[in-house]
C-alpha cells in the first residue's frame, strides 16, 4: 500500500479509537512482561482471568521466585502450555534478578535474551511499557497486513519491516494496537466483517463480505428459486412398463 493510502488507513482507525492499548491487564513493566509471555497461543481474556489474582500477590521478579513454580503452575493452569510457561516465567524472573537488578531491561536484545521472550513479546513490552515505536506482529497483525495489502509479507519479520518503513507519524506508536484490535473484532480470520469496516474501500480483499441481512436475503432468494424449479417440473413421465395394464390371472381349467 502507498504511503498516502496508509495515512488514510490509520487516520480512520484512529478516528474510531483515539487511544488504543493492549487488552492484557498489568500493573507495571514486569507484570506486563509476564502477561505477554503467558499470552502465547492463548487469548488475552484467558490470561487476564488467570493473572488478576496472581498480580494481586506477585508484582516483582523476587516475589515471583518466592511464589514458586508449583504455585504458579496452579495459578495459570487454565492457560494453554501452562507447564512450559510456568518454567519460563520463573527462569526469566531469576534472570532479571541476577542480570538486571530486578528491573525489566529497555532494549530488545536484552529482553530477547530472557527465557521465553521472543521478538513479538519484546516489541509489546518496549511499546506498552516504555513508549517505543515498535511493531509487534501477532496473528491478527499478520492477517490484517496481508489481507488488506497494507504491508504484505511471508513472515512476521517481513511484515514488521514493511510496517516500520510504511507507517507515518503520528500513528507509529499505536499502529500495532489498531491492527490487533481491527483483526480481533472486524477483520476476523474466518469471516471478515467488511460491511462495517471503516477501511473497506482501501483494502484489496475480494470479495467483500456482505452484511448478515444481505446474506440472509440472498439465501432466502436462492431457496425460493430452488423451490420454484422443483415445482415447475410437472408430472414425471411414466415409463413404458408403468403404462401397461396388469396381466390377467390365468383361468382355472
Amino acid at each position: 500500500m502507498k504511503r498516502d493510502r496508509a495515512f488514510e488507513f490509520f487516520r480512520r482507525l484512529a478516528e474510531e479509537n483515539p487511544s488504543p492499548t493492549t487488552e492484557l491487564e498489568y500493573v507495571n513493566a514486569y507484570t506486563l512482561l509476564v502477561a505477554v509471555v503467558l499470552s502465547a497461543q492463548a487469548t488475552d481474556a484467558s490470561v487476564n482471568i488467570a493473572t488478576r489474582e496472581l498480580f494481586r500477590r506477585v508484582k516483582t521478579p523476587r516475589q515471583m521466585v518466592e511464589f514458586g513454580e508449583d504455585a504458579l503452575r496452579e495459578a495459570i493452569k487454565t492457560i494453554g502450555l501452562f507447564n512450559t510457561k510456568s518454567k519460563n516465567v520463573i527462569a526469566l524472573s531469576q534472570a532479571l534478578i541476577e542480570r538486571h537488578g530486578g528491573e525489566v531491561p529497555r532494549t530488545r536484545e536484552e529482553l530477547e535474551d530472557l527465557p521465553g521472550v521472543g521478538r513479538k513479546t519484546a516489541n509489546v513490552v518496549l511499546n506498552a511499557a516504555f513508549g517505543e515505536e515498535t511493531f509487534a506482529v501477532d496473528t491478527h497483525v499478520f492477517r490484517v497486513a496481508n489481507r488488506t495489502g497494507l504491508a504484505p509479507g511471508k513472515s512476521p519479520e517481513e511484515v514488521e519491516a514493511r510496517l516500520d518503513k510504511l507507517v507515518p507519524q503520528p500513528f507509529r506508536h499505536d499502529a500495532h494496537h489498531w491492527l490487533i484490535l481491527h483483526g480481533r473484532y472486524t477483520c476476523k480470520a474466518r469471516l471478515p466483517e467488511c460491511w462495517r469496516c471503516s477501511v473497506a474501500d482501501l483494502c484489496r480483499y475480494k470479495p467483500k463480505t456482505a452484511s448478515p441481512e444481505v446474506r440472509a436475503s440472498a439465501a432466502r432468494s436462492a431457496s425460493r428459486g430452488r423451490s420454484a424449479t422443483r415445482t415447475g417440473r410437472g408430472p414425471t413421465p411414466r415409463t413404458r412398463s408403468e403404462g401397461r395394464s396388469r396381466s390377467r390371472p390365468t383361468r382355472l381349467p
